[in-house]
């Protein structure tokens, strides 16, 4: 970060102050006691004249101006840097209060408990060590929950909370007595048969609901071919039952040990842009992408592919891994969102084309 350092010294500050360009940055404010204050601002020069100017009139306004006696700051240029770079920030100096302070909300998945003898699926916005399979970031708890209601309706896994006991005098549900449920509460299954069901659950869940729709797709073209056209039509309304209820997935979610894709935001530097890789869930070190070479344009593909190959894979925290989720998540679905993003299934097949194009719109946005 840069630095404006000045020891009580108020003619200095004004004049640094006075040479500050209107730009959208993270600053912080040392007191000469206590803790830093963190924040954000579209226009820094503005903003800090606001704490720090001398008033003619009292006024209510918070004004630090003989309390702070050295400012950091760092330009930023998105909105996503600017979120980022607070969050770090914040964190570094509040590290028992940054999440309120930056008020941080955690995005909501669809969780499948997989340490269960007999799993289930429910709503969390906490990613943990447990086996499970995470399916997300939702943009909202109501999506999450249209979402699992939906998707439930075309398996037969349980949809009760409570950690089964399962005995033929359990009352069971009404689920189990539409068809809906395997009904493992009352001994109909046992552990292995429903396991088949909840395979079937996990490959839908992964492969974002393809596994499900080539096997009805597979059985409709067999009763096809074997003029059975009234059992390939009931399989053709299954395929567009499943159709539909992927359509109520948000643009975001997936399988999150399988989340791969790269945000793409203007850059403070010209002829280049910021770019925020997520690789298998987890926030990599961002990247400057720039579009001259020793003064030399040079092929896009060859130069994003260089840049690719640069980034180490890194292991975040568990804490760590979901907070990073949450900034992104927020910046995709907020109204502000600044940039490009591209997802991919994974590093190892990149759609570069696309990449391409995404890079020019970002830049020139």
């Amino acid at each position: 970060m840069n630095a404006i350092e000045f020891a009580g010294d108020l003619a200095r500050l004004d004049a640094a102050l006075e040479d500050l360009p209107n730009q959208p940055a993270v600053f912080v404010l040392w007191p000469k006691e206590g803790e830093p204050y963190v924040g954000k601002t579209g226009l820094l020069r503005r903003r800090l004249l606001r704490l720090l100017k001398e008033r003619a009139q009292p006024s209510r306004l918070l004004n630090l101006r003989h309390t702070v006696d050295r400012i950091e700051y760092q330009f930023t240029g998105s909105g996503l840097e600017s979120s980022v770079v607070l969050y770090e920030q914040t964190r570094r100096y509040h590290p028992d209060t940054y999440a309120d302070l930056v008020k941080l909300r955690l995005p909501p998945y669809v969780k499948i408990v997989l340490n269960n003898p007999f799993p289930r699926s429910h709503i969390t916005t906490h990613l943990t060590r447990t086996a499970g399979l995470y399916f997300g970031p939702f943009r909202s708890r109501a999506s999450a929950e249209r979402f699992e209601s939906q998707f439930l309706d075309l398996f037969q896994m349980r949809r009760c909370q409570e950690d089964l006991v399962p005995s033929p005098e359990h009352p069971g549900c009404i689920y189990g007595e539409m068809g809906m449920c395997l009904r493992p509460c009352q001994e109909v299954v046992g552990p292995a048969e429903y396991g088949h069901e909840v395979v079937r659950v996990t490959d839908f869940l992964r492969t974002d609901g393809g596994s499900l729709l080539e096997s009805i797709a597979h059985s409709r073209d067999r009763l096809s071919e074997e003029m059975m056209f009234e059992e390939a039509a009931r399989q053709h309304k299954r395929f567009e039952k499943v159709q539909e209820v992927l359509k109520l997935r948000d643009e975001l979610t997936h399988d999150v040990d399988r989340l791969n894709g790269v945000a793409i935001t203007r850059s403070l530097l010209p002829d280049s842009v910021q770019m925020w890789f997520l690789r298998d869930g987890n926030w990599q070190e961002p990247q400057r992408f720039t579009f001259e070479k020793d003064g030399r344009t040079i092929s896009l593909d060859r130069k994003l592919r260089e840049t690719f190959a640069a980034v180490a894979p890194r292991k975040l925290t568990v804490r760590e891994r979901q907070e990073y989720l949450a900034l992104l998540s927020r910046w995709y679905y907020s109204s502000w969102r600044d940039g490009e993003w591209l997802a991919f299934e994974s590093f190892d097949e990149i759609p570069y084309r696309k990449l391409v194009h995404a890079v020019s719109r970002a830049a020139t946005a």
